[in-house]
């Protein structure tokens, strides 16, 4: 577990590495931007996946029970949350399954809830769906923390809202939701009928306090319900598509699969079914150890801002490896923003904008990888800063 490993991924067709070019128009910014990490997958991940090469045949796949039994002993391990083999469905992405679950569950100009600055894909989805996108914008509370407008949460409820999709944790700005202010919209939820999609993608990598799935909650019992969840996040294994959606009613559940056969949905892969199970029976030191590293990656950007660079702000996460940068001080426009910390800073961060109208001024940092590439992203930084 040697996070401190500088391992090259230029020209392994890395998405985060290789694409600078088609995507920022610049192929030598530092990349500090999607969200996977430039550390390699648990040993005992490696070793599954090397099994399954020597074997050889690659044939049609169905992920094996053990794999439904390993998930459910690692939410009852990290969340104390009891599920059932039979409550999950396997898909190639949580947010292919979302894309799936807004055809099965509502129509055309149907409301949909997302609660913003929020993970830019949700927007995608209400668009090419056409559904109607109901906006519960985040407040910001004291030092940057973000908090739930539940007053507005209930007025675009009563707009006739079908969905709420949640991310939690929260993606960019970095909150666990609390037991209770997760109480709080399962019982609008619940008055209002409004179905619950539950983004918990990001549920492993706390790092301060204790993910509460929302489905595990005693007030969302008379709610429908459904999580998303991964191992991609957590250990690293985006590349191999692999997730799985929760139910706690069975009907829906019934319906989502009908929704998924229709459209020819295959998720059978032999790589994704073994690495997995080996990520969830043996990967918990190595997690444990990551979530420790990321923490020492956080406090160094925000060491370095709070001594070189205070105009920049930003929300210590309480989880994801992922900062939630605040250039609001610096007075520029988000235009002249992004040109700022890609021709001056020579670095590529999320662009603020992407994640709804409330991100503006804002930019988001990946800080999952070596310390040595963090320095360099905040000397950048620095450089840029300086040249105000």
């Amino acid at each position: 577990m040697n996070f401190d490993e500088i391992i090259d991924r230029r020209n392994t067709n890395s998405m985060k590495w290789d694409k600078l070019e088609a995507l920022y128009k610049d192929a030598d910014l530092w990349p500090m931007w999607v969200a996977d990490m430039d550390f390699k997958a648990p040993e005992p991940v490696l070793k599954a996946l090397d099994e399954v090469t020597q074997h050889g045949v690659f044939g049609y796949h169905h992920p094996p029970d053990s794999l439904r039994t390993a998930i459910q002993e690692w939410t009852h391990r990290r969340f104390q949350w009891d599920i059932q083999p039979e409550d999950m469905t396997f898909t190639p992405g949580v947010v292919p399954a979302i894309h799936h679950l807004i055809n099965a569950f509502t129509d055309e100009d149907d409301g949909i809830i997302i609660q913003t600055p929020v993970y830019h894909p949700f927007f995608a989805l209400l668009r090419s769906n056409r559904r109607t996108l109901l906006e519960n914008r985040l407040l910001e509370g004291e030092n940057g923390k973000y908090e739930i407008d539940f007053e507005d949460l209930e007025a675009q409820m009563k707009k006739g809202a079908k969905m709420i999709i949640l991310c939690n944790p929260h993606n960019p700005v970095g909150r666990v939701w609390s037991e209770t202010e997760l109480t709080k919209i399962a019982e609008l939820c619940e008055r209002y009928e409004v179905i619950v999609v539950s983004d918990e993608i990001h549920a492993d990598v706390v790092l301060e306090g204790k993910h509460t799935p929302f489905a595990s909650l005693e007030a969302a019992r008379d709610v429908q319900v459904v999580t998303g969840m991964a191992p991609s996040k957590t250990f690293n294994l985006a590349a191999l598509q692999l997730s799985y959606v929760i139910f706690n009613d069975k009907e829906m559940q019934k319906s989502f699969e009908r929704q998924l056969q229709q459209n020819f949905t295959g998720i059978g892969n032999p790589y994704s079914s073994a690495a997995a199970e080996a990520a969830y029976r043996h990967g918990e030191p190595w997690l444990e150890a990551l979530i420790s590293y990321v923490q020492g990656n956080v406090d160094y950007v925000k060491e370095r801002l709070e001594r070189e660079m205070p105009k920049i702000h930003f929300t210590e996460p309480e989880a994801t490896y992922l900062l939630w940068l605040d250039f609001r001080e610096l007075e520029m426009s988000q235009e002249a923003l992004q040109q700022w910390l890609r021709q001056e800073g020579r670095i590529a961060l999320n662009d603020g904008h992407t994640f709804g109208k409330a991100g503006s001024g804002f930019a988001r940092m990946n800080v999952a990888c070596p310390r040595e590439h963090v320095i360099e992203g905040m000397n950048r930084l620095k450089t840029a800063y300086d040249k105000l």
